[in-house]
């Protein structure tokens, strides 16, 4: 099992790997452009970002019950940078 710490490194690493700014890969990501990630466009970041099929669902899960402050079950681009916010402190 992937720890939080491992997970959100890996997401970290897609993001500054792939695109220039959080910004670029969140618009990348919100394939629909409605200015938030639904599911099907987070576990898109996620299989991009090589988190395994097996435990998609539940980091899925995790990540909106973590950053999902408006309880929405969507992550938009405030709660996206806030979470990319985190995971560079921590990686700090």
């Amino acid at each position: 099992m992937f720890s939080k710490e491992t997970i959100l490194n890996k997401i970290r690493i897609l993001i500054t790997n792939h695109f220039e700014t959080p910004e670029d890969a969140f618009k990348f990501f919100d394939k629909d452009e409605d200015g938030k990630l639904n599911k099907a466009e987070i576990v898109k970041l996620l299989k991009e970002a090589k988190i395994t099929g097996f435990i998609r669902g539940m980091v899925y899960s995790k990540l909106i019950e973590g950053y999902d402050k408006d309880g929405d079950d969507l992550i938009s681009w405030e709660e996206f940078k806030f979470a990319i916010d985190e995971m560079s402190d921590e990686s700090n």
